[in-house]
C-alpha cells in the first residue's frame, strides 16, 4: 500500500512531460523502495558517526591530547 504513493507521484510527474505516466509510476515505485532501504542505513551511519566523534572529543578532553592527530 505504501508503494502506491510513490507510483502516483511518479506517474503525475511523468504525465507533466506528456508521457503516459507508466514509466514514472515504475520509477516512483523503485525510488520509494530504495528509500526504505537507504534511509535506515543513512540514519544508522549518522548516529554511529556522531557517537564516535563525541567519544573522540571526550577522550581528548580527558587526556588533554588531540585524539584525531596521528604521528
Amino acid at each position: 500500500m505504501n508503494n502506491v504513493l510513490g507510483m502516483l507521484i511518479g506517474a503525475a510527474i511523468d504525465r507533466e512531460d506528456g508521457d503516459s505516466g507508466v514509466e514514472g509510476a515504475i520509477t516512483g515505485y523503485l525510488a520509494e523502495g530504495a528509500l526504505k532501504v537507504i534511509a535506515p542505513l543513512a540514519v544508522t551511519f549518522a548516529i554511529g558517526w556522531g557517537v564516535q566523534f563525541l567519544a573522540r572529543r571526550a577522550i581528548g578532553a580527558i587526556t588533554g591530547e588531540d585524539a584525531a592527530a596521528t604521528d
